[in-house]
């Protein structure tokens, strides 16, 4: 490796960002200058400058993505599911970066009809992503919304599926979800504030007509909501959500009538979750109500929809997260999670006493209702996994209790077998004594001597659940000797709400001291050492690593951020930054004083300091809508200048692509084997 490449240096221009009488002093303020050629050259110069210093891994990374695109099933298909008469199936074809949408009438052996080729739609543009399908109830027309820019921002069109042609219509700046009203005319879309890309605005669009006559039925208007509209899976009911991080409110209109005004169903009351599912002239509820901080079911009839009318089905349980439930005309089926697992349980409509949890027996494993929009059935669709078990989907008879695995994910190369590794669920605790869960996986006879390369991971914002999920991709680290980690850290809802509600606003730093002491815990039981722990986080969870390169970096040899969350003060203070205003229940408002003070006592930007850094890897995209590039750029920046060793720096940025990276299947491959060589190179491993 040449050592002489010269690091680049951003400009130093000192701008003083005042509030609550404080002065913080941004040497790069500068970068966020989209339009500006010195930002653009900057970025540019820390590309070139990360190839030359990584070029003795070129051939390494083009192996690993070889090795990564080799054990996916190029010609695959999605498992089948039955709607309105209709059976709809995704594929792929070998060679062929982006899925084919097809349907098939009344049976599977119908001729098959192509509803979309993304490849032919994507051909012409560096990034292509189809959503929000939807396909009226007379089964002829297809809206659908396309991003080819990646920032989210998707314009809706429609399809006759009859003719095959495209409408001319074109309906921009949407989410791309879109819904039918039953007279298969009325489609129903949520719009995007243009500056901030929060979906604010709900219309309505009548087929064949100019879109810019489309009547608009809602605006919310708090800054800290965003909307939505979808349809019930009982099909009766249009049905628009508005949601903040802490609170929600949905209004309905019986979906044979467009043309009516819809009704608040409860109004919104700071602080009460719920979310509604229609069945047979009753509405059932999850909710929050009545300080059920794990959430209950509730049920009210359909004309009496406010919270006094709710009565209690299944009661708050202090140890049992609901997440959610699926309806069907027989069964109600329940999403659970205890002790950090998830569980799923089938309760007869007629006969509750005869409720029972679907069996599993694995400590690390993830299971899920997966595509079930047939009301009429006694079959549930489900998904398994483990760290080490593919996922698979499965179809389990409600009445019989017989199960059938209709695909389980093939690993092809021949060489993968499950039971040649181990998973374990082990326990870290935590500097407040608190249990911290931390799943593994790795190849079975490792010897637990501290020699061992570990990558950490997590994430611990938001209350997302990090499930401990397969990975073939993964098996390019495990089977080079890699342990691999999820850490479970308060942030997330992985051990109930209260392990959300304990890593967020005020509690946010215990997220990082969980990571920390998750980390610490692996070194004393000599799963590995600092000379081979590696810490990987992205978006919030990049911001976590941010905060942990500050705290500790002492416990970690390299570190991976994607597209981190790094400058928390300014860009919460900046509220046209898309998602801001939105995340005040997260981070707190650093209007006030007690959030500001608490937020820039972690953040990872303004608390980079004179001390040895890890190794680091940071990737960015130049559009992203989330976390702004300018984040990453600022932080390389200001640690090149302080960190007081000569460890590897490296800033990525995808000039092309958003928050979400590379769009194509295999394209999203590359960047992770530029992050594995890191890692790897970083070992000495080199093939």
């Amino acid at each position: 490796m040449s050592k002489n490449i010269q690091e680049p240096v951003a400009k130093i221009i000192p701008t003083e960002l005042t509030k609550h009488n404080d002065i913080r002093t941004d040497n790069y303020y500068w970068l966020n200058e989209r339009e500006n050629k010195e930002v653009i050259a900057y970025l540019e110069e820390e590309n070139k400058y990360y190839q030359e210093l990584t070029a003795h891994t070129k051939d390494f990374q083009k192996n690993l993505f070889d090795e990564m695109k080799a054990r996916i099933k190029e010609d695959d298909s999605s498992v089948p599911y039955f709607y309105n008469g209709y059976w709809y199936l995704t594929r792929f074809e070998t060679g062929k970066d982006y899925p084919i949408y097809t349907r098939k009438k009344g049976s599977l052996e119908a001729a098959e009809e192509i509803l979309f080729d993304c490849n032919e739609m994507a051909k012409g543009h560096s990034y292509f992503q189809l959503g929000g399908l939807n396909i009226s109830d007379d089964n002829t027309l297809a809206a659908f919304g396309v991003d080819t820019v990646s920032r989210r921002e998707y314009t809706i069109q429609i399809k006759n599926l009859e003719t095959g042609e495209i409408l001319p219509e074109k309906i921009e700046k949407t989410t791309g979800s879109s819904t039918w009203a039953a007279d298969n005319k009325s489609l129903f879309y949520s719009r995007k504030d243009e500056q901030t890309l929060r979906a604010d605005r709900i219309f309505k669009h009548i087929v064949g007509t100019n879109v810019t006559n489309d009547t608009l039925i809602f605006t919310e208007k708090d800054e800290t909501f965003s909307t939505y509209i979808y349809r019930s899976k009982s099909k009766k009911y249009l049905i628009i959500g508005s949601e903040s991080t802490l609170t929600s409110e949905y209004q309905i209109l019986e979906a044979t009538n467009p043309e009516g005004t819809f009704k608040i169903f409860q109004k919104r009351t700071r602080g009460l979750e719920y979310s509604v599912s229609h069945y047979n002239n009753h509405f059932y509820i999850v909710t929050n109500k009545d300080e059920a901080t794990n959430f209950k079911l509730m049920v009210t009839q359909e004309d009496k929809t406010a919270k006094e009318n709710w009565k209690d089905l299944i009661p708050h349980r202090e140890d049992v997260l609901l997440e959610g439930i699926d309806i069907f005309k027989d069964y109600l089926v329940i999403s659970e999670r205890f002790n950090g697992l998830s569980h799923i349980k089938i309760q007869p409509w007629q006969n509750p006493e005869a409720a029972y949890y679907l069996p599993f027996n694995s400590e690390t494993f993830s299971a899920y209702t997966t595509t079930n929009v047939d009301f009429d059935t006694e079959i549930l669709r489900y998904g398994y996994q483990s760290l080490a078990t593919p996922s698979s989907i499965i179809d389990f008879n409600m009445r019989t209790q017989e199960k059938e695995i209709k695909k389980e994910q093939q690993v092809l190369g021949g060489t993968f077998d499950k039971n040649n590794y181990t998973e374990e669920r082990v326990w870290a605790t935590a500097n407040d004594g608190t249990k911290i869960p931390i799943s593994l996986v790795y190849k079975k006879d490792l010897k637990k001597d501290g020699t061992n390369p570990l990558l950490q991971y997590a994430y611990g914002s938001y209350g997302s659940t990090m499930e401990p999920y397969f990975s073939s991709i993964r098996l390019s680290l495990l089977d080079r000797g890699f342990i691999y980690a999820i850490a479970h850290i308060r942030g997330g809802e992985d051990l109930g709400r209260d392990w959300y509600e304990n890593g967020k606003l005020l509690h946010k730093k215990n997220t990082f001291t969980d990571f920390i002491d998750c980390s610490q815990f692996l070194i004393n039981e000599k799963y590995t050492s600092p000379q081979h722990l590696y810490a990987e986080g992205g978006s919030a969870g990049g911001l976590l690593m941010g905060v942990v390169l500050n705290e500790a970096p002492e416990l970690y040899n390299g570190v991976i951020a994607q597209v981190p969350f790094v400058d928390v003060v300014t860009t919460m203070l900046d509220d046209s930054i898309p998602l801001t205003t939105g995340e005040y229940d997260e981070w707190g408002n650093p209007n006030e004083k007690e959030y500001y003070d608490y937020m820039k006592s972690y953040s990872p930007y303004d608390n980079v300091k004179a001390q040895d850094y890890p190794n680091l890897y940071i990737s960015t995209g130049f559009h992203d809508s989330q976390v702004q590039y300018w984040e990453p750029a600022k932080w390389i920046a200001k640690l090149r200048t302080l960190r007081t060793n000569k460890n590897l720096l490296f800033l990525d940025t995808n000039m092309d692509a958003g928050h979400g990276g590379a769009s194509g299947r295999f394209e999203a491959l590359k960047e992770v084997a530029k992050e594995y060589a890191f890692l790897l190179d970083l070992e000495g491993i080199n093939k």
